[in-house]
């Protein structure tokens, strides 16, 4: 049993944790619906994975033999949980009422479904990509099994496609996962095209607006991000393109950021630790300045 003084306080700050005047936390909006949950999106993302790479992914219980059977049992979980969480995201953060949630997370639902063939064949495309760049890759199995960019583009491809079907929130959720899990920030509303690869992946931010042509490369630390935000009468920052756009077969090295809504060129070429802010026609190919050795002395410096 608690004390009377420990039980008063308990209850004072209970009370206090309690109270839903919404001028004392303004930025805590009262939350009245279910919020989609976490657990259930980690086991889409999971279904997705097994779905798209059998036999890879999954809890172990694949056979080849009954590959059909393996896809159809994942195919109808992953219809079902669909149908709930883009019910809830619906109901929690619709900017508009949707009449009818139930009808419209199927209708969702089954279009995510419908579009799962082309998130395999996007997907094998990256594979591809990933493993032509990297010398240390042995096989196409390797790619798929372990390394981390392949990882976050998969829940990039998933998060994309319930963003253009009109999901809210639960887009950015998933890329998030992957975000903590891999180091790869991606956000759900960029366009990425085919045989997309990152290579080591740590620290590579893609903003919201950025444009992505084929065979694009990047290396680890790449920023692809906003140079400065534009504002409306009331100070809040506007939400229009941003973020940089690359063409087709553009390479970035290591840690260089690419700022603002500018243009690189196709087959353009990146160098390490560039700061870019300008556009680039095609074929252009930058790279930092020789180093300048400086001898200081008697506590000198720079």
């Amino acid at each position: 049993m608690y004390s009377k003084e420990i039980t008063d306080l308990l209850r004072k700050n209970i009370s206090l944790l309690s109270d839903k005047d919404s001028s004392k936390y303004p930025y805590i909006p009262q939350q009245d619906s279910q919020l989609p949950r976490l657990n259930s999106l980690r086991r889409i993302i999971e279904l997705v994975k097994a779905i798209v790479f059998p036999g890879y992914f999954g809890d172990g219980s694949y056979c080849s033999n009954m590959q059909e059977y393996f896809i159809g049992v994942r195919v109808e979980e992953l219809y079902g949980l669909l149908c709930e969480e883009i019910g809830f995201g619906l109901q929690s953060f619709a900017k508009d009422e949707v009449p009818d949630v139930r009808h419209q997370s199927e209708v969702i639902a089954m279009k995510f479904i419908d579009a799962l063939p082309e998130v395999k064949r996007i997907a094998c495309t990256d594979v591809k990509a990933v493993y032509d760049g990297d010398p240390a890759a042995r096989t196409y199995e390797e790619v798929i099994f372990c390394y981390p960019a392949i990882i976050a583009l998969l829940h990039y491809r998933i998060a994309h496609l319930l963003l253009v079907l009109g999901v809210p929130v639960i887009p950015r959720i998933i890329t998030e996962l992957a975000h903590s899990r891999t180091g790869i920030d991606i956000h759900p509303g960029a366009q990425i095209g085919e045989y997309f690869s990152i290579d080591h992946g740590t620290g590579v931010v893609i903003g919201e607006t950025c444009i992505i042509g084929n065979h694009v490369r990047l290396y680890q630390g790449v920023t692809l991000g906003s140079k400065s935000f534009k504002f409306d009468e009331n100070g809040n920052p506007l939400n229009i393109p941003r973020h940089p756009i690359l063409e087709d077969n553009v390479t970035v090295y290591s840690n260089s950021s690419i700022l603002g809504r500018i243009t690189i060129g196709h087959d353009s070429v990146i160098g390490g630790n560039i700061w870019q802010t300008q556009s680039l026609p095609p074929y252009s190919h930058v790279q930092q300045g020789r180093a300048v050795s400086m001898i200081l002395t008697d506590g000198a410096g720079i």
